[in-house]
């Protein structure tokens, strides 16, 4: 009898041991090379879902909270502005400052980039080098209604400023679904919903070491 337990103790181990720890294992060491890669710029197969979606819990959640420090690094976001053909190529390194200045994460002005202008190549953005489209104001160069600069990286720089002091500092609108809808209100034909999904979309798949 001892021996018939000792031997289905010993088969659970196996069993445990070559299906079990894998499962627990193998997810942490994907993450780990992501994240490297990421911060590195490396260059890694795309996949169109992350291999340990299913499996690893911890793997980061979006939240909406743009406040942080920033969760891409300046090269993984220059492989971005390439891979669309963005006339700001090469203007990583400035987002990634600015979001460490204004402590908000660079995921998240790269994805209004993106929404705003399909990063620098449509609309009124491409012309005025403008990151997010803002409103004309008094002391601007303007351009259609919206301020317009010299650079890419002083619209950038801009649209910091803006989220930070206005919507952080004096509204204390922190996510994305509380700053939406005042940054881009329906009243203006915004699709709010549709604008918040694709940025939370877009910063969840840059999170993930993708680039689509």
């Amino acid at each position: 009898m001892n021996e018939r337990k000792m031997g289905l103790g010993a088969w659970i181990r196996r069993v445990f041991i070559v299906g079990v720890c894998p499962l627990v294992v193998l997810p942490f060491l994907l993450n780990v090379l992501f994240s490297l890669a990421q911060q590195e710029g490396w260059s890694l197969p795309v996949f169109s879902v992350p291999l340990w979606s299913s499996v690893h819990p911890a793997f980061p959640v979006v939240t909406g909270e743009i406040m942080g420090s920033p969760s891409l690094s300046a090269a993984f976001v220059d492989r971005v502005l390439t891979f669309y053909g963005s006339p700001a190529q090469g203007t990583g390194q400035a987002l990634y400052e600015d979001s460490l200045e204004f402590g908000i994460d660079d995921a998240y002005a790269l994805a209004f980039f993106q929404h705003e202008s399909s990063f620098g190549e449509a609309g009124w953005g491409a012309v005025n080098r403008s990151l997010g489209n803002i409103r004309c104001t008094a002391g601007y160069a303007c351009g259609g209604g919206y301020r317009a600069y010299g650079s890419w990286e002083e619209g950038f720089r801009d649209w910091y400023q803006l989220i930070r002091t206005m919507y952080v500092d004096q509204l204390g609108l922190t996510s994305v679904a509380q700053i939406i809808p005042v940054y881009a209100p329906s009243s203006d034909n915004n699709d709010e919903s549709a604008y918040i999904n694709a940025v939370e979309s877009a910063v969840a798949t840059w999170r993930a070491g993708r680039i689509l």
